[in-house]
């Protein structure tokens, strides 16, 4: 980690930049950014689920450097063009009013991002993280991967390491959006799961229409279901693990699914709480979390 520090940042070269919501309607704009760290340190020195710093150019209100921010890498190790080289990253331009002027606010990082091109310089540090990361061994494990938004970066750089690089490990991906025009790689992830022959499965949750099966609108949660027997099954397996990538907020309902849906076996795998907590899941509340509420190292969290 930390291989290239704010004081001594890399330089990459963006190659490859791309609009990546399932449609030009949708209500964000959400971008693909590739960029070439070939002669920085984070070459070949990032896995899948780490982060890396971008140091954009100017100067604050306070005519001070803008600050380093972080974002996910949306590649697997071993990068996008394989070899490590290139890493890709998601990014949503931050566009809001300010409460009380009523005016105009861009996020200075990620517009800045976004409006890079092809050929493009960028300062980036990195990589960071060690925690939300797969395991060391990786075919020993199934996965249970929930996003919202831009939380599926990480989980789209896990799931082409996955299927590259083990035999046995059977992958789901729960993902979650508003409309399906905001849904992030969806030809892509699609195109993943139809290929894997059944070893990854791609299942989405639009909350503010039906499905395209028919059913009512759902939060990303509410897909975990015990009627999915396959999702069951590897929930209650020795090999399961939990990751949860998203919105600040959604861990939590995907912690309460988890207690309806299991049978006590199989959810002490990833959270244990007294009788008195478990006999009212409803009142749960982020507060209670590492507190009554004790997640298990089989589950990872990244909310923001």
């Amino acid at each position: 980690m930390h291989l290239a520090p704010p004081t001594a940042p890399g330089v990459g070269r963006v190659v490859a930049t791309e609009r990546c919501t399932a449609s030009s309607k949708a209500a964000g704009f959400v971008r693909h950014v590739a960029i070439d760290v070939s002669n920085t340190p984070l070459a070949g020195n990032f896995i899948a689920g780490q982060s890396f710093g971008v140091l954009p150019p100017g100067v604050d209100a306070a005519g001070k450097p803008h600050k380093l921010r972080l974002y996910s890498i949306a590649s697997p190790s071993f990068g996008e063009d394989g070899s490590g080289n290139v890493l890709a990253t998601t990014v949503k331009r931050t566009i809001d009013e300010h409460w009380e002027t009523h005016k105009l606010f861009l996020g200075v990082c990620s517009n800045y991002l976004c409006d890079l091109h092809v050929g493009d310089e960028v300062k980036v540090t990195g990589p960071s993280g060690k925690r939300f990361v797969l395991p060391a061994n990786p075919d020993e494990h199934d996965y249970v991967f929930v996003a919202t938004g831009t939380g599926i970066a990480p989980f789209r750089g896990m799931v082409l390491e996955l299927l590259r690089t083990t035999k046995a490990s059977r992958i789901s991906l729960l993902m979650g959006s508003p409309y399906a025009s905001d849904l992030l790689y969806d030809a892509q992830l699609r195109e993943l799961s139809e290929a894997s022959k059944g070893r990854f499965r791609y299942i989405t949750a639009i909350s503010r229409e039906r499905q395209s099966d028919g059913k009512p609108p759902m939060y990303v949660h509410q897909r975990i279901d015990a009627s999915d027997a396959e999702l069951l099954s590897t929930l209650s397996s020795d090999r399961g693990l939990v990751y949860v990538c998203g919105i600040a907020g959604m861990e939590l309902g995907v912690l309460q699914q988890l207690a309806r849906t299991l049978p006590a076996p199989a959810r002490e795998h990833y959270l244990q709480a007294d009788s008195e907590t478990m006999s009212n899941v409803q009142s749960w509340t982020r507060q209670m979390l590492h507190k009554q509420l004790l997640l298990t190292r089989r589950v990872f969290l990244e909310v923001y």
